[in-house]
Parts: structure tokens; C-alpha cells; sequence
């Protein structure tokens, strides 16, 4: 079944800009699974996907008008994703240390209880050390964060890391060697922090 044409897409975004709210709420509907597949690939460390995905509909919305309909309308709102994921990455970069503000109440309890005992996190805090785990794996490059996921969160053998990574077991060693110091750095970090 073939999509809808340039024409089709063009007169709907001229509804939406005309505010036919019925034609809005189709067209999230028609592009969010462009706007999640992009958002998840581009996921990053300080945004939620639900509010990074929020920033892309919001300038989707706000640069509508510039849509010509000479594409498809799921390769421009691509193109627009992508720079939006791109920009938000850029702000990263320019303070990309992870701190402990930055962390949510559950993540800075799991730190607390991280730094007070030894045993095995109770069952309540889970959720909320899986996502300081993805927090702290966003420092890392994105083929030492890929390494260390196929490694310690998926259980993968070396060699079937080197097959996925294209790299050799005594690479793969050295990068998770290297990755693992880095982690214990961040972590150490967060862990003196206190907040205010």
C-alpha cells in the first residue's frame, strides 16, 4: 500500500496550519514512529526520549511552514529530528560530566544506598539503578558504551562481542578495561558530590 503523496502531505500540513485540530492530532499519530525510531537512536544522557521526542514535535509544529512537499512529509520531519537530536546533543557536549543534580530522587537514593552498604540493592530501587547504569554508560564513546552493554548487560562472550564490534578479543579486554576505570571515575565522582 503506497503512502500518502506529496500533494496529500502538503494539504494536510496547510490544514494544520489552517489549525484543524483533527488534522493536527493525525499528523502526530502519522509521524511518531519516525520521531521515537530517531529519538531512540539518538537517545541522550540528560533528556527523557519522552521530552527530547516533545522538543521534535514542538519544532516539527513551529517549522511547518517551511514544508514545501517536494519530499515525503516523514523525510523532512526526519531531517528536522535529527537536527533537533543533534542540537541537543551539542548542549551536552559543551557540559557533558554527568552530576549528581542531574540525577533523579530514586537515582541519588540508589547512589546513597550504593555508598552505605554492601549488599544487594532492594527490589524497589531496580528501575532506578537500570537508568543511572544507562546514565553513567552515556559518558562512555559509543563504541565503549555498545562494548560494555554487550558485555555486562546482555552477558555476551568476548568473542561474540569481537563478532558484533569487528574488533579482537584483545581489544575488546583493553576497551572495557579502560571503560570499567572510567565508570568507577564517574561514579567516585558522584558518589563525593553532595548536593546543596
Amino acid at each position: 500500500m503506497a503512502g500518502p503523496t506529496p500533494e496529500e502531505d502538503l494539504q494536510m500540513v496547510q490544514a494544520v496550519l489552517a489549525r484543524d485540530e483533527a488534522m493536527a492530532a493525525a499528523l502526530v499519530e502519522r509521524i511518531h514512529p519516525v520521531v521515537s525510531r530517531i529519538v531512540r537512536a539518538h537517545r541522550l544522557r540528560r533528556v527523557d526520549e519522552e521530552d527530547l521526542s516533545q522538543m521534535v514535535y514542538l519544532r516539527v509544529f513551529s517549522k511547518l511552514e517551511q514544508y514545501s512537499g517536494r519530499a515525503p512529509l516523514e523525510h523532512w520531519v526526519a531531517r528536522v529530528a535529527l537536527t533537533t537530536c543533534r542540537n541537543q546533543l551539542k548542549h551536552e557536549l559543551r557540559r557533558p560530566e554527568l552530576r549528581r543534580a542531574d540525577l533523579t530522587a530514586e537515582q541519588d537514593e540508589v547512589l546513597d544506598l550504593l555508598a552505605t552498604t554492601d549488599e544487594d540493592l532492594p527490589a524497589h530501587a531496580a528501575s532506578a539503578s537500570r537508568e543511572l547504569v544507562d546514565l553513567l554508560l552515556g559518558e562512555l564513546s559509543p563504541e565503549d558504551r555498545l562494548i560494555m552493554s554487550l558485555l555486562y548487560l546482555e552477558g555476551r562472550s568476548l568473542e561474540e562481542v569481537g563478532q558484533a564490534t569487528g574488533r579482537s578479543v584483545g581489544s575488546i579486554k583493553l576497551r572495557a578495561f579502560r571503560a570499567r576505570r572510567r565508570l568507577r571515575k564517574s561514579l567516585d565522582r558522584l558518589l563525593q558530590e553532595r548536593l546543596p
